[in-house]
């Protein structure tokens, strides 16, 4: 799978942009606050129809316009072209295949697969755990739009369950409540089981890219959750009797105190939890290696590639770790690169790049 081409209507420095890509390596150079990293942010919003900036779409608007649209066309393995297309104001947001109106996000979701690495990526290990819920969200979301549906349903559920502990104190219906609880109980399930399948997936692969590139392999994912994970029929059993034990307390805090939306993971090298007191390098490192292993799941769980998006990360790294992360991008791997100077770019990438400079929005490809 590859993006062809990407047009953009009024994203964000961009009254009209249209571009052509290689299938292999495109690389955009340009000083800071030029427009690199928004073409990215625009294969990723075409992807996940999210920002990974902003959770208020509203900023991908240029100034002063009524709205803004992403277009794509995304090519298969078999060479067959589909068209996708994000539409966005002040209503809402649009999506659409082939100009046919998707109703369902979901159903949109996880027919474009991207990895993305940028700056803001560290806060995935030692931000809260807000943020890595968020992470496991959108990357099991592309693998499975199952699992934005089960999401969908406990958050529904997970609401309406909140609003009766807060204001059906005075006239409490046990016999509802645990209708709502089971239901929920359910969803619970469901969400944990992708969870940990994907946390149990990244470990097969994380320890030997980590080994590859830094010479280490001691380094695993530890998923955490509010109950024990054995069996179904032992979770089930344990998340009744925690509802249960707690269901005076919730009630008297009018919020549901246990659920996979408290849900978190740790990372550990060498066996140490380098969340809150691991160095911004191990961070950097982790988390590349983290999404290094997303590839590897694309790979066997879509039977496709993915696209890569690596924005400004061969600044921050030196020659050896930069030298064994070019031996993860293959010949069939689409990468979108951004750098402020092409000295920060390996000769072995640059040789077969596609390249384009961008200043000020504008956008020139590098003739052969």
């Amino acid at each position: 799978m590859f993006l062809e081409k990407i047009e953009l209507k009024n994203f964000r420095n961009y009254s009209n942009l249209k571009l052509n890509f290689d299938k292999n390596i495109n690389i955009f150079i340009g000083n800071n606050a030029q427009g690199k990293t928004n073409i990215l942010e625009s294969i990723y919003f075409l992807s996940i129809t999210k920002s990974h900036r902003t959770n208020k779409e509203i900023f991908l608007i240029k100034n002063n316009e009524i709205f803004s649209k992403v277009t794509g066309i995304i090519k298969d393995n078999s060479n067959f072209s589909k068209k996708y297309e994000i539409i966005i104001n002040k209503q809402g947001k649009r999506v659409l295949i082939n100009d046919n109106l998707i109703k369902k996000i979901s159903d949109y979701l996880s027919n474009i697969n991207v990895v993305m690495f940028c700056p803001d990526d560290l806060e995935i290990i030692k931000g809260t755990p807000s943020n890595r819920r968020s992470f496991l969200n959108i990357e099991i979301g592309q693998l499975n739009n199952f699992y934005i549906k089960h999401l969908n349903n406990y958050n529904r559920l997970l609401k309406t369950r909140n609003d009766y502990l807060k204001n059906s104190k005075e006239k409490f219906d046990n016999v509802y409540f645990e209708i709502l609880t089971n239901k929920l109980i359910d969803e619970n399930i469901k969400i944990i089981n992708f969870r940990n399948e994907f946390i149990n997936n990244l470990n097969k692969y994380i320890s030997k890219i980590y080994k590859d590139i830094t010479g280490k392999k001691n380094i695993y994912l530890k998923y955490e959750t509010f109950i024990d994970i054995n069996s179904e029929e032992n979770m089930i059993k344990s998340m009744k009797e925690k509802y249960d034990k707690n269901l005076n307390n919730e009630i008297f805090q009018g919020v549901t105190l246990f659920g996979t939306h408290k849900d978190d993971f740790s990372v550990y090298i060498d066996d140490i939890k380098i969340n809150n007191y691991g160095s911004q390098g191990q961070h950097r490192i982790a988390i590349l290696c983290i999404r290094l292993s997303e590839i590897e799941i694309f790979k066997k769980e879509k039977k496709k590639n993915p696209i890569l998006l690596l924005d400004d990360i061969f600044s921050e790294l030196d020659e050896i770790k930069k030298n064994n992360i070019i031996r993860y991008i293959d010949n069939d791997l689409q990468v979108f690169i951004t750098s402020t100077d092409i000295e920060n770019i390996d000769n072995k990438l640059l040789k077969n790049s596609n390249i384009f400079y961008v200043k000020e929005g504008n956008v020139i490809r590098k003739e052969d």
